[in-house]
């Protein structure tokens, strides 16, 4: 079962042991709190009569939003007013709406199986794509995805390292030197 309930201004759906944060309700962490302004509620496709039907929550806790910072200026007349607000909330889970109460939902137990390494994973699901193709399912041609450092199935060698050519031999004044101060300027005309 569902229900739309204003509270705060703000409009929540929520179901039976939700959690919703809701503007700032009186009240300490683990009271009860009666919400009984529902808007509509239903059950799968089918709606309800809201004619006094409330939905029942519990505080979590009281806690505060993330900061806003509100920066004000005016240009060229040296105003600005930089103040921080934090919006008070209230945390709170859903127990019931109407008279149907939060289900405990048994989880199943998940047998505990041994982490498999990456490699088994991998051969794992090169297996299942390769019956995959033989049975028709998946058009194309399979291709190998070589390892970096297997260089057999890489079908290539690295290339044997080429020698650095030794650099011109420049005389060691002249290699960062600026220009000469007179080479630049011309020389002035002749009148």
């Amino acid at each position: 079962m569902f229900a739309v309930v204003r509270t705060g201004g703000k409009q929540y759906r929520v179901h039976p042991g939700d959690k919703i944060v809701v503007e700032k309700l009186d009240g300490n962490a683990g009271d009860k709190v009666t919400l009984g302004d529902v808007v509509i509620a239903g059950d799968g496709g089918n709606l309800k009569s809201t004619d006094g039907l409330t939905v029942a929550a519990e505080i979590v806790a009281q806690a505060k939003g993330d900061k806003v910072t509100v920066f004000k200026k005016r240009r060229r007349h040296n105003y600005r007013r930089k103040k921080g607000h934090r919006q008070q909330h209230t945390i709170l889970k859903i127990v019931a709406i109407g008279d149907q109460k939060e289900q405990k939902k048994a989880a199943p137990k998940a047998e505990a199986k041994p982490e498999k390494s990456a490699a088994a994973r991998a051969k794992e699901t090169a297996d299942t794509t390769a019956a995959q193709h033989d049975a028709g399912a998946v058009t194309g041609t399979p291709t190998e995805n070589p390892a970096p450092n297997n260089e057999k199935a890489a079908g290539a060698e690295k290339p044997a390292a080429k020698k650095a050519a030794p650099a011109k031999a420049e005389s060691g004044s002249t290699k960062n030197a600026a220009p000469a101060k007179g080479a630049a300027k011309k020389s002035p005309k002749a009148k």
